[in-house]
């Protein structure tokens, strides 16, 4: 008789919990690191939590969920997660799912938001539990062997530098990811970006690589950066390119995403990833000029919990 049983995340279930996170997703880039450092280093406000399901002393899935913070509006949180494709049509995920629900309900949650594949089988999924599916996003691939596109001028008074030189003080890199946050597309406004947040989370990552995370300056202050998150080993993941609003029409996005890719090339990385909002046509436009193609999308899924 199989054991199914649902628990917390222990260290030890890292190796586990990223392997299902990844099956059948070679665009998505985390690392068993990564899964340990999120579950000590969240705002207390996210109320964050991570779940792992076992069947019969397996790790076969996992579920991350918590409180939306960053913004001020309240009772939106988050459940995303996976199992491995053998174990799936258990009920794994969805004694998983059933638990992440109830702890955001506890913490005063009144919509749930969830990231699903855009495969039949996820999304039946979730429409039979109640999600509504709304906004799509696409993955883009590239294989960082093959050549990059020239590099356009930078207008005069443009430099771009690694994010490395603001290890002291991030806090001009903080202003920047503020300020274009609050145009991500989204169902949620990003209207309370906070500092100690942002230094403890975006910052302080364990796979954020300084060195490749490039900063397009104008007279010595950021004004827009391409962010990137690496495995160490092969594959980077473009986290987040932004601008501030002043500064846009310029090129600066592309000129910085295509320096961070020149980078990762140069120190070894083979494989390049990222995702955009599918509404978000001037970031598409860039990826498709820096040779990304399409390799995966997803579409996010809400649940009221008071309905």
């Amino acid at each position: 008789m199989t054991t199914l049983t649902i628990r917390d995340f222990r260290a030890d279930d890292a190796e586990a919990a990223a392997a299902a996170h990844r099956a059948g997703r070679d665009h998505l880039v985390l690392t068993p690191e990564v899964f340990t450092w999120l579950n000590g280093h969240q705002p207390e406000g996210a109320h964050y939590r991570c779940l792992v399901a076992e069947l019969d002393g397996r790790v076969v899935g996992s579920v991350r969920c918590g409180v939306v913070t960053g913004t001020t509006t309240r009772g939106v949180g988050f459940a995303n997660g996976s199992v491995l494709p053998e174990y799936r049509r258990r009920g794994a995920f969805t004694a998983l799912l059933a638990a992440a629900e109830r702890h955001l309900a506890e913490q005063g949650v009144v919509e749930v938001h969830s990231w699903v594949d855009e495969e039949p089988g996820s999304l039946a999924f979730a429409a039979a539990r109640g999600y509504t599916g709304g906004r799509q996003a696409y993955f883009g691939g590239r294989d960082l062997a093959l050549p990059l596109p020239e590099a356009p001028a930078p207008p005069a008074g443009v430099e771009l530098r690694p994010a490395s030189d603001w290890v002291a003080d991030p806090y001009p890199i903080f202003l920047v990811e503020a300020d274009a946050a609050r145009d991500e597309p989204g169902e949620v406004e990003m209207d309370a970006a906070d500092y100690e947040e942002f230094l403890n989370g975006d910052w302080a990552r364990p796979d954020l690589d300084r060195d490749l995370t490039v900063v397009a300056v104008v007279d010595g202050e950021p004004v827009a950066f391409s962010a990137a998150q690496t495995d160490g080993v092969d594959r980077y993941w473009s986290a987040f390119t932004a601008c501030r609003r002043a500064f846009r029409g310029r090129g600066l996005s592309k000129l910085a995403k295509l320096e961070s890719l020149r980078r990762a090339r140069e120190a070894g990385y083979r494989r390049a990833y990222t995702s955009n909002d599918a509404t978000n046509a001037p970031m598409l436009a860039i990826n498709a000029w820096l040779g990304y193609e399409r390799c995966a999308s997803e579409r996010k899924f809400t649940r009221r919990l008071d309905g």
